[in-house]
């Protein structure tokens, strides 16, 4: 009996040691899986509260709100700031919105010839403000002349909104000194007066003097806004204006509101000629409340 147990326990030793040998390495390769990750939200919401924290160390966001590691940093909404006023003009005031002809020439020679004489910028115009609402009311206006039988064009042609420089935009009237008169209708305050006398070579025109009045044969309330008539020479008094080469963009002539029904043009002929030319003119104001 003994001799059959051994010999079983020597049979069924071996066995158990080969089992051994398989059952070892499943149990090596077979590792516990993981715990959950927690959701992404939450790890976000930690992380940025830690950037916050890490970048201020006092727990003090924008708007006094103390952050925490426990709950998400909510930055209080910004209060929407008003544009600067612009300390140069009135309020409610604006570009007004002047259209140029395109250049006829590059560059703007200097004439040394003419006394007085402004320098060019070599910069466009800064623009000129003026209320809103303000507009050419030149346009399509009653002109009337010194010259009742221009020598090139037609008088009406001066506030036809034609500023371009090419042959038939323009209106020739005779030599020496001439004028023209501009009725708007009705009394208007005026801001700006701008002049295209013939940009289509650069010439300077003499004893340009810029009026306005009341009544059609400026008796009444006369004023001079632009005058560059250094020796009287118009009859009109001494200017302090100089004179200017004509451009595209034409001679603005700040008007500062003033209130007039009728606008009168002089001129006493250019650096080119005896003649005087006006390809257009424009009065930006608005009507009188």
């Amino acid at each position: 009996m003994r001799n059959g147990l051994s010999s079983t326990v020597k049979i069924f030793v071996p066995v158990l040691f080969v089992i051994s040998l398989f059952l070892i390495p499943s149990c090596k390769k077979s590792s516990p899986q993981a715990p959950p990750q927690p959701p992404r939200k939450q790890t976000s919401d930690v992380n940025k509260v830690e950037a916050v924290q890490s970048s201020n160390p006092s727990g003090q966001v924008p708007g006094g709100v103390k952050s925490d590691a426990n709950e998400t940093v909510k930055t209080p909404p910004q209060t929407p700031t008003s544009p600067t006023p612009d300390v140069n003009h009135p309020a409610g005031w604006i570009p007004v919105e002047i259209k140029l002809p395109k250049p006829m020439f590059v560059g703007t020679p200097q004439d040394t010839r003419v006394p007085n004489l402004e320098k060019p910028t070599g910069k466009p115009r800064p623009p000129f403000y003026a209320p809103a609402g303000t507009k050419n009311v030149a346009l399509g206006k009653p002109v009337s002349s010194s010259d009742e039988e221009p020598i090139i064009g037609e008088i009406k042609m001066i506030t036809d909104g034609d500023k371009e420089a090419a042959d038939g935009s323009y209106v020739e009237l005779g030599p020496l000194l001439q004028h023209i008169t501009i009725d708007l209708q009705a009394v208007y305050e005026i801001y700006a007066i701008v002049i295209w006398h013939y940009h289509k070579q650069a010439r300077v025109y003499y004893d340009i003097v810029v009026q306005v009045a009341d009544d059609p044969d400026f008796v009444t309330n006369v004023r001079a806004l632009f005058n560059n008539d250094i020796d009287n020479s118009a009859g009109l008094g001494v200017g302090k204006n100089m004179h200017y080469t004509e451009t595209n963009e034409g001679k603005l002539v700040d008007a500062k509101g003033v209130r007039a029904r009728y606008v009168r043009l002089h001129s006493n002929g250019n650096t080119g000629n005896d003649l005087n030319h006006y390809i257009e003119v424009e009065v930006y104001g608005k009507p009188v409340e």
